[in-house]
């Protein structure tokens, strides 16, 4: 559909309404750019970490799983630069003493019509204290990317696995940034997390690997089922880029809002490992046994901001049209991604025979497909129509034909597809290599 002005406005009710996302701290007011996800909204978020990592990961022989700590020493974020650069230009009204970012807003307040006053660098790192007492020595920061656990680690990787290169180390984590103005639901918060990659390789073979990922990247997202045509390939200009990045792509997603970015792909030399070999004083260099030669490897990294990717597939899924005479809005997830794959529903929920042969199959067939829900809240069309803006797939009813009734039908239920809203007899027997067949 048309991404017109009010989407936005339709997908968080939606998402609030359908158990997706929930203001953060709701009930005491909220706490800007913080959102909770809900049970569904976990599963979707879920969904797509997990493809994520099956396959950068699970798929791949190159490829090394880590899940640092969220904590580190100060002296990590001293030598990446953070400490000293990681900034963003900050201004104040001077009439309604809002803070904006300088760089997105215009000589007047977007609130009150009042002036700027003079631009500041703001550190968006969130400080806090270790131990009992406060003081220099125990500050610590709320990592602002996962990246440079990876980094830090980097040794520990090779001396324990023996990798050959070239070889990448994954890791799916929280981060957080204390964004001026945190704004547009999902895309621009001060918790969230990042699906990212350091992939070392020879420096002369940067160019070669770079393109493979970036193709990777591609296909990732069309297996999501984020809208592909919405997505396109930004070349950053070098004033634009990352002071140790020599070359970056930004894939940029057309959110209601404006074209924004989805994902990143950078070629970030050796600059992180020869900071940290520089600070930390350990020999962070590669001994290539084929060269026989020590090096500082180069790395490239596709960064993904999984909250973003989650508002994109909200974006791409959310569809409005006409059924049975009847206008509707539903999440047209592909079968991989849905929270729910398939719901089971008793025709009747006042007739006790049915909800038993409807729970026997809901059970069924939860032991062999994931994410399989038993409703019998309410009429069977406003079963439907639940089931459609959760964006589950398939809806199985168990009525009185299933039961025996017509002798022909016995032990066969009805499958409604939730895109066309066709019906189909299946039988019981062959119901769950129906839907393993959808997968």
């Amino acid at each position: 559909m048309e991404k017109n002005e009010n989407l936005m406005e339709k997908l968080v009710s939606l998402c609030k309404r359908r158990g997706f996302v929930y203001q953060g701290s709701e009930i005491y007011g909220g706490l800007a750019g913080t959102w909770d996800y809900g049970p569904y909204g976990v599963a979707l978020k879920n969904n797509i970490k997990n493809l994520w990592w099956q396959k950068f990961v699970t798929d791949r022989e190159d490829m090394f799983g880590l899940d640092g700590a969220i904590l580190m020493n100060g002296k990590v974020w001293e030598a990446s630069g953070h400490v000293g650069g990681f900034a963003d230009p900050m201004t104040e009204c001077v009439k309604c003493h809002k803070r904006f970012r300088a760089d997105q807003v215009g000589e007047k307040c977007p609130d009150c019509g009042g002036a700027f006053g003079p631009v500041r660098q703001f550190n968006m790192m969130f400080k806090t204290q270790i131990g009992a007492v406060e003081d220099s020595s125990a500050t610590v920061y709320l990592r602002p990317e996962t990246a440079q656990a990876i980094f830090v680690n980097f040794k520990n990787i090779v001396d324990s696995f023996h990798p050959k290169l070239p070889f990448g180390i994954a890791q799916i984590g929280k981060a957080f940034r204390n964004e001026i103005t945190p704004r547009d639901f999902l895309f621009r918060v001060r918790e969230f997390e990042q699906m990212e990659i350091e992939y070392f390789v020879k420096p002369d073979e940067w160019e070669k690997n770079f393109a493979l990922l970036q193709e990777e990247i591609k296909d990732y997202f069309k297996q999501v089922g984020v809208t592909f045509s919405d997505i396109s390939e930004l070349e950053v200009p070098a004033e634009d880029r990352a002071h140790y990045s020599k070359r970056t792509i930004d894939f940029e997603f057309e959110y209601p809002f404006g074209r924004k970015e989805l994902c990143g792909l950078a070629y970030r030399t050796d600059y992180d490992l020869s900071q940290h070999t520089g600070a930390s004083g350990q020999d962070l260099r590669y001994f290539d046994e084929a060269g026989g030669e020590k090096f500082i490897p180069h790395v490239i990294e596709p960064s993904l901001g999984v909250d973003r990717v989650v508002l994109a597939l909200l974006i791409s899924a959310y569809t409005e049209d006409e059924l049975g005479g009847e206008k509707r809005a539903y999440l047209k997830f592909n079968y991989q991604m849905a929270p729910i794959k398939v719901a089971v529903f008793p025709l009747l929920k006042n007739k006790p025979e049915l909800v038993e042969k409807a729970k026997e199959i809901y059970l069924a067939l939860k032991k062999e497909i994931s994410s399989v829900a038993f409703d019998d809240n309410g009429n069977i069309g406003k079963r439907y129509r639940r089931q459609d803006e959760i964006g589950t797939p398939y809806c199985v009813t168990i009525d009185f034909d299933t039961l025996g009734e017509n002798p022909e039908l016995k032990d066969t239920v009805t499958i409604r597809d939730r895109d066309t809203g066709s019906q189909e007899r299946v039988k019981v027997s062959e119901l769950t290599q129906f839907f393993k067949d959808k997968n």
